[in-house]
């Protein structure tokens, strides 16, 4: 796995050792954005990230690459974690970055940062997590008004978008499909 564009573009990412962590390939979050470009511009810039079930930092760290100004990584899992920190270090991001250890389905209150405006959500697949952690994000103001949400799920598995959330676009990848969602 590598980062596909920007400042850190072909920099690898420390990948998972087990089946827990389903990294989104290079192949899907190439093309997821080249779709986001479209809302954000190239750069990216003024870009805010909640990147909920975070896994390796993938997204949120692809994002930083192309210019975003702050990530915020949301995993409970300590592989996950572990490799957030490596990537986050080895990247030299720290200052633009910050990681939670919470469940991204029981957010809270939002602290010490201003709501995002870009949310990559990639949870188990097929579990409801994605609904749960969406209103969770919602309720404790963690979303932007305006924002895109990015929601990855089985092409299989039956999503209800949240209240308040408008569908823009839905992409399948093999097994995989990529709901573009915007706030407001």
């Amino acid at each position: 796995m590598r980062i596909v564009a920007g400042k850190f573009r072909g920099k690898s990412l420390h990948s998972p050792e087990t089946d827990e962590i389903r990294p989104t390939s290079d192949r899907v979050r190439e093309n997821l954005f080249n779709i986001l470009a479209n809302h954000f511009g190239p750069t990216f810039h003024e870009v805010r990230v909640l990147d909920l079930f975070a896994g390796t930092g993938a997204l949120g760290l692809e994002a930083l690459s192309r210019g975003a100004e702050h990530a915020t990584f949301v995993d409970t899992g300590v592989e996950a974690r572990a490799l957030m920190r490596e990537n986050i270090q080895d990247f030299g991001v720290a200052g633009q970055a910050r990681m939670l250890r919470r469940d991204a389905t029981d957010l809270g209150q939002v602290q010490r940062i201003p709501p995002c405006n870009l949310v990559f959500l990639d949870p188990p697949y097929s579990q409801g997590l994605g609904e749960k952690a969406l209103a969770a994000a919602l309720a404790g103001g963690w979303i932007a008004d305006d924002a895109i949400i990015v929601w990855e799920e089985a092409k299989s598995a039956e999503v209800t978008i949240p209240e308040g959330l408008t569908e823009l676009d839905q992409r399948n990848y093999g097994d995989t499909k990529i709901l573009i969602c915007r706030r407001g």
